[in-house]
């Protein structure tokens, strides 16, 4: 085939995929083999990075130390954003083999004036710079609460919309933008994934924290959320369906549930119980390792 016909034949077959790779975005079931990766969320030793007892250079050391695959950095507590900082964490990361692979940000996307919204754009794009330069290609954001006077609904309109212009920027860089189920209008898992429909981006979809829905149906709220994740915090606990406090998180059950949706992604321990992190982290990292080779086989 000379290259006149070579090009002329690949152009039919990517107008062919066109809306193949438009329905990629759509959630459905799959019977593919799940691949699971492990995750340090960096907000689990959230005290010691801000009394700065701490660094993001020990997460590296800790990840390593577990056989944990990446970590996820919260932007709140790094020492700075330039070269001189950012190039050399990198360098660390990858000669040790860790990912630095989410960078979360304060970003909340229910803004209800279009400055306001601009100005969400203007602080994501900022942290697309630095999660380039360290090498993550996931950016977490957050729904936000319902602006006064707004309905819940205008609230998720907003949203979408930020989202979507947000997608559109991430996606030129080759980023992917997760909202996080953390409160607000994220609460529960209807509201969160209609945000990301609405978006309509395939480089926007769920941060999925396992552990943030409220009551009831709280596991079920997880299973539906499954095919909107692109990366995924795992919690040691869940809110009761009564509404009674929370209790120890079935990580067999949650597991499984990814495995039949045949995900693959980062399984990220992001530790807020009493218990020392300093103690519980590392064994909670081991566990999370058992179960990302039990459930990915």
């Amino acid at each position: 085939m000379n290259r006149r016909s070579f090009l002329a034949a690949a152009g039919a077959a990517a107008v062919a995929a066109a809306p193949a790779a438009r329905a990629t975005r759509e959630p459905q079931a799959s019977s593919r083999r799940a691949r699971f990766r492990t995750g340090l969320v960096a907000y689990s030793y959230r005290q010691a990075l801000q009394a700065k007892t701490m660094t993001y250079e020990d997460l590296i050391r800790i990840a390593v130390e577990t056989d944990t695959d990446g970590i996820d950095m919260t932007v709140y507590w790094m020492p700075g954003t330039s070269d001189d900082y950012v190039l050399p964490l990198r360098r660390l990361a990858y000669k040790n083999r860790v990912e630095i692979y989410s960078l979360g940000t304060r970003v909340r996307l229910a803004q209800p004036t279009a400055d306001l919204r601009e100005a969400q754009i203007v602080e994501l794009r900022k942290w697309m710079d630095v999660a380039q330069r360290i090498g993550a290609t996931h950016i977490r954001v957050f729904g936000g609460s319902k602006p006064e006077g707004a309905t819940l609904e205008q609230a998720i309109g907003f949203a979408a919309e930020t989202l979507k212009r947000g997608a559109e920027y991430a996606g030129a860089r080759g980023i992917i933008l997760g909202v996080e189920d953390d409160g607000g209008i994220t609460d529960f898992a209807k509201e969160t994934i209609e945000i990301v429909k609405r978006a309509d981006s395939p480089w926007a979809g769920m941060n999925l924290d396992i552990g943030n829905f409220r009551p009831p149906k709280v596991y079920e709220q997880i299973e539906m959320s499954i095919p909107y994740a692109v990366s995924t915090h795992v919690k040691t606990t869940v809110a009761l369906d009564d509404g009674g406090g929370r209790a120890p998180c079935d990580w067999d059950r949650v597991f499984a549930m990814f495995s039949n949706h045949g995900f693959r992604g980062y399984m990220g321990l992001e530790y807020e119980a009493a218990e020392d992190p300093a103690v519980a982290v590392p064994r909670h990292l081991r566990r999370l390792k058992e179960l990302a080779l039990k459930y990915s086989a």
